[in-house]
């Protein structure tokens, strides 16, 4: 894929010699949009995978997942926002994989009294491949 930019041209003399310079800024031409998941809200554009929480259901590798809170889409052009979502916008994905996050530990400890408890914790994640935005 080629990317497309703004070319600016720089250049700086020191003594006799003289520096030139071409600097690229990309520009956005891909479709992003912004979706609210458990709780939380991505960036994501279409070949993206994102770490999402546990979505209720059965959800096994493979499946097809729908997001239907699009809060924002842009795609280069024009941008449109939600109030608070898009109707009819949805962004596809699909599960790559279904698992726990690392470990979280929890200590507890008071010095001087030997009381010290330590728990740990892994929370449920799914990965999702995003496939369109529409």
């Amino acid at each position: 894929m080629r990317a497309e930019c703004t070319a600016k041209l720089g250049a700086q003399q020191v003594g006799p010699l003289v520096f030139l310079w071409l600097t690229c800024y990309p520009v956005a031409t891909m479709e992003v949009a912004v979706i609210k998941t458990g709780g939380k809200q991505y960036v994501v554009s279409k070949g993206d995978t994102i770490s999402i929480e546990k979505l209720p259901g059965d959800l096994k590798k493979g499946d097809a997942v729908v997001f239907g809170e699009v809060l924002l889409v842009d795609n280069g052009s024009d941008t449109t926002i939600g109030a608070p979502t898009i109707k009819g916008a949805e962004v596809k994905g699909t599960i790559t994989m279904v698992g726990r996050a690392k470990k979280v530990d929890v200590v507890k400890y008071k010095p001087k009294s030997r009381y010290y408890k330590r728990r740990g914790h892994k929370q449920p994640l799914l990965k999702v491949h995003i496939d369109s935005i529409s």
